[in-house]
């Protein structure tokens, strides 16, 4: 018989689950057995396993009947040893089958999760830039990582669940009906005295359970916000420790009474419970000894023994398949939440045939291009210019005037809603994504380092990259001076996202790692802004040979970066205002000359 708090746990819907309740469909329940279709064997093997160890399991109860009637009653000592040692076979037969069982099961969900994570996260590093900007972080890593971890606890627990519960209880009903079937029509007509207060029960808890665990996500929440290294930071500078203490101080408080309470609840109802629980047994007593002795049955007191065993043995099968609704409704809405991700399309990906250019030197052109997020708002409108082998172009313009996203189309990192984006003479979109992300190097304003040394960073470029080749780029970047003074030089650790090294250094670290990949046009996106000065001035050092001698567009708000441009794009609202040299614009009085007056002149007074 089941304790208190077996099987009534997680045996109701909430809300929401309702609300949300998915539509269960041949298509997914067959998309969702395709999964097992590869480990069919194992599979086998499970049920087959489930089968012989849900019947040796009963095999005690009944063997138990012997034990008293062929072995005590009877006082036969070699009887009574034999089922004795017979059913202590048993028993072991069964848990050893089990110990099989379980490794099967787990071994198929742990290897139907790998191919799922491996899918999934294929899929997502086919999605385009938008999928990302789009939709929630903390979202597309609980799909990832907390609903595929779901499908392993489906397949080792629900599934087997629904199994071997009704290989169980069919074999209980079996072996009682052969034993006596007016005991067994007696017993089957208690069970649900035992089922309803336990549901009831049930209910209860998971209230509670569900309290609990909404406070437990509002602990979570403060630890996240306030142990972050952002929000730690805060935290100190506003001098906010003790508020920050009471505040998750209550809120662990309220989760310590909801515990208790939710461990303390239904402990009447489990009075109900046990007290239900007895009757049956009771009534199989009484049934049999009226059978015995008002009509001399042939029953023994051993069978009376026997259907009682069985009946307690079909207490946890039947509520628990009772209760295999519930699960098996979440179980259908984590594989529909799955499938969601799986089902978007690959908006940008490569072309069935991609073309090769004869030239390979970096060239640009737009023609007539417009690109949006959304309907509502157009970024760039009707944009064309031209960039030229081994020239560089400076885009300017005031703050959302869609300047980054004018050159995220080079990559296909988006694709134009009209218009063309051609590189060395092919349309971006008639090349494949590996070639062409290949010939661009991106310098961005926030630069991303990942949580290793710096040589880890710089061989993101290029795996096989020689010691001579590391050093020659950050030489060339402008940071070789720094790494000699660290005490393990390119072994140096840069901390979470290089915490551990100032912006100019992170940056100059990110120019160094784009020389490595040696791309045939360089892109730099406000790779000098929020800087100092010097920290600038030695960025722009590392720029201007490559610039001087590379195909290159820079997106910059100092007058320093633009002047080594070939040329000068002004967006403003979506469109180039203006385009020519520095002198050309300057005295113009449009846009540039707007931005020369607010923020470039500003530059040139400091210099001077």
């Amino acid at each position: 018989m089941p304790g208190p708090g077996g099987p009534m746990r997680g045996g109701f819907l909430t809300e929401e689950e309702k609300a949300n309740k998915p539509k269960v469909t041949p298509e997914l329940l067959k998309r969702i057995f395709s999964y097992l279709k590869p480990y069919k064997k194992q599979f086998v093997l499970i049920l087959l396993c489930l089968i012989v160890s849900s019947v040796l399991n009963l095999l005690p109860s009944v063997l138990t009947g012997k034990i008293i009637d062929e072995g005590l009653i009877a006082k036969k000592m070699n009887s009574l040893i034999f089922y004795i040692v017979l059913s202590l076979l048993v028993t072991l037969g069964a848990n050893l089958i089990g110990v099989a069982e379980s490794y099967l099961n787990t071994w198929i969900a742990q290897h139907i999760t790998f191919d799922m994570r491996n899918s999934m996260y294929r899929h997502l590093q086919k999605m385009s830039q938008s999928f990302f900007t789009s939709n929630n972080q903390g979202d597309i890593i609980t799909r990832m990582t907390s609903d595929i971890d779901g499908v392993k606890r489906i397949i080792t627990d629900t599934f087997t669940s629904i199994l071997s519960n009704s290989i169980t209880l069919i074999a209980a009903l079996v072996l009682m009906f052969r034993s006596n079937r007016i005991l067994a029509i007696v017993g089957i007509l208690v069970v649900p005295l035992f089922v309803i207060p336990t549901r009831k029960a049930g209910k209860t808890r998971w209230s509670l359970t569900r309290e609990s665990q909404e406070c437990n996500d509002e602990v979570n929440g403060i630890l996240n916000e306030t142990l972050s290294v952002s929000g730690q930071l805060l935290v100190k500078l506003f001098g906010k420790e003790e508020h920050e203490y009471d505040r998750y101080k209550t809120v662990n408080e309220k989760m310590v009474r909801l515990n208790i309470k939710e461990s303390m609840a239904g402990r009447w109802f489990m009075v109900v419970v046990r007290t239900f629980s007895s009757i049956g047994p009771m009534l199989l007593y009484l049934v049999g000894g009226i059978l015995i002795m008002k009509y001399d049955s042939s029953i023994t007191v051993g069978d009376i023994t026997v259907m009682v065993a069985l009946l307690g043995k079909m207490y946890m099968p039947v509520n628990q398949l009772l209760n295999i609704q519930v699960e098996w409704i979440r179980s259908m809405a984590m594989f529909t939440r799955i499938f969601e991700y799986y089902d978007m399309p690959v908006t940008i990906k490569d072309p069935e045939k991609p073309l090769k250019p004869d030239k390979e030197d970096g060239r640009v052109e737009f023609k007539h291009v417009s690109f949006s997020y959304n309907p509502e708002r157009q970024i760039l409108k009707d944009i064309s210019f031209e960039l030229k082998a081994g020239d560089c172009i400076a885009v300017v313009g005031p703050s959302g005037s869609g300047k980054s996203t004018l050159v995220n189309l080079i990559p296909r990192l988006y694709d134009v809603n009209a218009g063309s984006v051609t590189f060395d003479g092919i349309d971006v979109r008639d090349l494949s994504l590996e070639f062409l992300r290949k010939s661009i190097g991106i310098v961005s304003q926030e630069t991303y380092l990942f949580n290793g040394s710096i040589r880890d960073n710089l061989l993101y470029a290029k795996p096989d990259a020689t010691e001579e080749e590391m050093i020659d780029a950050c030489i060339k970047a402008n940071i070789y001076d720094f790494i000699e003074k660290q005490e393990t030089g390119l072994d140096t650790m840069v901390g979470n996202r290089g915490l551990k090294l100032s912006g100019g250094e992170k940056q100059r670290i990110s120019i160094a790692r784009v020389l490595l990949k040696n791309p045939d046009l360089f892109i730099f996106d406000e790779a000098t802004s929020a800087l100092d000065s010097i920290s600038e001035r030695k960025i722009q050092d590392a720029i201007d040979p490559i610039i001087n001698s590379r195909t290159s567009i820079l997106i910059a708000h100092r007058l320093s970066t633009i002047l080594a441009a070939d040329r000068i794009l002004v967006i403003k609202e979506g469109v180039i205002a203006e385009s020519g040299t520095h002198e050309e614009l300057v005295g113009a009085g449009g846009t540039y000359t707007e931005l020369y007056e607010t923020q470039f002149k500003t530059d040139r007074d400091e210099k001077d």
